[in-house]
């Protein structure tokens, strides 16, 4: 398979492969993936989707940093992600789902550019990704549905997205958070106001990320 890089990115096959390599998928997925680097590179000149200089890294940086979730929930089939952005995490988990039954991935994503592209995207793909252009705060308070895992990466610190997760917490969601080195500042100062029950996975991506697997949050 050749991989063509649009203007100003270098060749992305090496770190497509390393990224493969820490977060393996089937030949489909894979395709889909491939599919997907060219859509949101193409609204990248016009709409900031990542950090200009993370794009010769997509795959790694963004790709697999994304996948690496779906092994920690293998039977979830209603996923909610906060705050999609560019489609990370959940654009991708949902590149992973077309055949599994019953499968939704819901993005909310309240800049309206950024949700026109998870449309295009999604409908682009044909994925089970349904998008969701609000705010997160009305989003979670007037979803009908009990998810299985909620996810986020890079939006708020602990204490707001628990406060922001809250209503799907309680609905028996499990939350798969996507953090930085700072983790553990942000789990001590949220335990001022939250009884957590969680734990911390190191990322297969970066030796300061980790993932922020919370069970159950209540507020104290």
């Amino acid at each position: 398979m050749v991989l063509r890089s649009p203007p100003g990115v270098r060749d992305l096959s090496a770190d497509r492969a390393r990224a493969l390599a820490m977060t393996p998928v089937s030949r489909e997925t894979a395709a889909r993936l491939d599919d997907f680097v060219p859509l949101l590179l193409n609204w990248q000149q016009r709409t900031n989707l990542i950090a200009p200089s993370t794009a010769s890294q997509m795959w790694t940086r963004h790709i697999a940093d994304s996948l690496q979730l779906l092994p920690l929930a293998p039977d979830a089939r209603t996923w909610v992600d906060l705050g999609s952005g560019g489609g990370f995490p959940g654009l991708v988990i949902a590149c992973a789902l077309p055949n599994t039954p019953d499968a939704r991935v819901h993005l909310v994503e309240s800049n309206a550019k950024k949700a026109a592209f998870l449309r295009e995207s999604a409908r682009a793909l044909k994925i089970p990704a349904l998008v969701h252009a609000a705010r997160i705060e009305d989003f979670v308070e007037r979803f009908p549905e009990s998810p299985d895992i909620v996810t986020s990466r890079g939006l708020a610190p602990l204490n707001q997205l628990l406060a922001h997760a809250e209503p799907l917490l309680k609905r028996g969601a499990q939350g798969l958070f996507l953090k930085g080195q700072d983790v553990e500042a942000e789990l001590t100062a949220a335990a001022k106001y939250w009884s957590i029950e969680a734990a911390l996975i190191p990322s297969k991506t970066s030796a300061q990320g980790r993932i922020l697997l919370v069970r159950r949050a209540e507020r104290r």
